[in-house]
């Protein structure tokens, strides 16, 4: 199975950009994206950005991902 998690851009150097989730930040590759904006939420799967995602949907899906986590411990 894999996993995408949405993530925030927060800096641009296309093809390269920095996304950054709960403080956490990561250089990834943006190819799939050429037209990507500062601010945009994106899917990344394996340091690439393969989506982008609606800031609303990319919240809850953070929302829920942390609420499982917390269950989890």
């Amino acid at each position: 199975m894999c996993l995408a998690v949405p993530m925030k851009v927060v800096e641009l150097n296309l093809p390269l950009a920095v996304v950054e989730v709960e403080g956490i930040r990561r250089e990834i590759r943006a190819d799939f994206l050429p037209d990507l904006a500062l601010g945009e939420y994106v899917l990344v799967h394996a340091g690439v950005a393969i989506e982008r995602v609606d800031p609303d949907e990319a919240e809850e899906t953070l929302r829920l991902m942390e609420q499982l986590s917390n269950e989890i411990r």
